[in-house]
């Protein structure tokens, strides 16, 4: 009787350049916390801190043959690659990485720079990406989003401007390859770091410092905003002074009635007391007019989150947050070893795991012919030294997109193979 195998191996990834990661040591794959990999559907990236690997491990990938990148950084402020991830479009794939200086940088799959920009102080601990369709049922609209964690800040982007800059970027760097010679282009001259890409920020530090957040989705206005057309969303986060804690997000930095009133009346009377004492108190001299330089730019105000709960149960510290593709629900990992399941809408831990220390969780959708009665489906051993990955939301999936299904990969770091987890699990 043949052994029956519940992954499907798709290629193999190892390659020379992989030696300036870690390659080749027993377990070098898991055991270096400043490793970062991030997969889509045929290609892999890996960068540790100050270089991004571009590979594939298939002929139908639009990636090049492996590419080195790297990113220009700041020795000053020692600055290092502290995120990654991919952002796919229908026309586009693009690999983001972002640093410990709080900077998101936009690279092609020719280690083009497309963009960069500064989004807070601070080090980014994670990127997500993610996106609901439109439910008929439940008369929800949809969403695009690319989210930047960082310890007590979330910043958020809608899809449709990172891709309406995309586009003018691949449609300019076009034009140039025919109009101007190749060679004499840079890379980093393509990136566009004037024009910034509109961004919403939330401080999410009122109960200690996270070590992980997301945004869940869309929820209801305020009992006292209910004529507001202005969308909320719902933010959960875990960190060590709080294992959860949830808010409510507005679009900008006030809502109310009173808010209204203070933001146009204060500013007005602080013009005209400010052009008073200008003619009062102006001097002879004019001060120099020197322009901002770019490292020096102000973050932007933060919009206003509303604390709706939060758990706390020293000495437990929340980890790691896994959000489900729909965002109602969330794996969350504790210091204690435990695995939690929270329903993301009713802000209630529905179903709680124990003896599963430095756990790693993912979703993904299988066909079970079993009941939900929540027992243990399957237990699927692993060579040491794997990890897993899983790729991120598609932009542009309309209702007519053809359905893809929510797979989780194995990277085997000692061998570099690559498999998917089998969807159908046989009793």
């Amino acid at each position: 009787m043949t052994r029956r195998s519940y992954k499907t191996e798709l290629g193999c990834v190892a390659c020379e350049e992989l030696g300036e990661f870690g390659a080749g040591k027993p377990h070098w794959l898991v055991e270096n916390p400043q490793l970062l990999c991030a997969i889509d559907t045929h290609s892999l990236v890996v960068a540790n801190r100050f270089t991004i690997l571009l590979l594939s491990w298939s002929s139908d990938s639009p990636a090049p043959p492996p590419l080195m990148i790297r990113p220009d950084l700041s020795p000053i402020h020692a600055e290092s690659i502290s995120a990654l991830e991919w952002l796919a479009f229908r026309d586009h794939r693009v690999v983001v990485a972002a640093t410990s200086s709080g900077n998101i940088l936009f690279y092609s799959l020719r280690g083009d720079l497309i963009h960069r920009q500064m989004i807070y102080p601070g080090r980014v601990l994670k990127l997500r990406v993610r996106g609901t369709k439109k439910d008929l049922i439940q008369d929800t609209t949809s969403s695009e989003e690319f989210c930047v964690i960082m310890a007590g800040v979330i910043a958020r982007f809608d899809g449709s401007d990172i891709q309406n800059m995309l586009n003018k970027w691949f449609e300019k760097s076009h034009s140039r390859f025919w109009d101007q010679n190749p060679k004499s282009q840079d890379s980093e001259d393509f990136g566009n770091t004037d024009v910034k890409i509109p961004y919403q920020l939330w401080n999410i530090g009122k109960y200690g410092t996270c070590t992980d957040a997301a945004i869940t989705g869309i929820m209801p206005p305020p009992l006292m905003e209910q004529q507001s057309s202005h969308r909320y969303y719902c933010a959960v986060a875990v960190g060590e002074d709080a294992v959860i804690s949830a808010y409510r997000f507005s679009e900008n930095k006030s809502r109310s009635l009173v808010g209204a009133l203070w933001s146009k009346v204060v500013p007005a009377t602080f013009s005209t007391i400010s052009s008073f004492s200008k003619l009062i108190w102006r001097s002879e001299q004019s001060p120099p007019k020197n322009s901002p330089k770019k490292t020096d730019q102000k973050p932007q105000p933060f919009a206003r989150a509303s604390p709706l709960t939060c758990l706390t149960d020293h000495p437990r510290k929340g980890e790691k947050l896994t959000l489900s593709p729909s965002g109602t629900l969330a794996a969350i990992t504790d210091s204690l070893g435990r695995i939690l399941l929270l329903d993301t809408q009713a802000l209630v831990v529905v179903r709680l795991w124990k003896g599963y220390r430095d756990a790693s969780c993912l979703f993904m959708e299988m066909l079970i012919w079993q009941m939900r009665t929540g027992a243990r489906l399957r237990t699927i051993s692993c060579a040491k030294g794997s990890k897993m990955l899983q790729p991120s939301y598609r932009f542009g999936a309309s209702m007519s997109s053809p359905y893809v299904p929510l797979e989780v990969f194995l990277l085997n770091g000692d061998s570099g193979q690559i498999y998917v987890l089998n969807r159908t699990l046989d009793s």
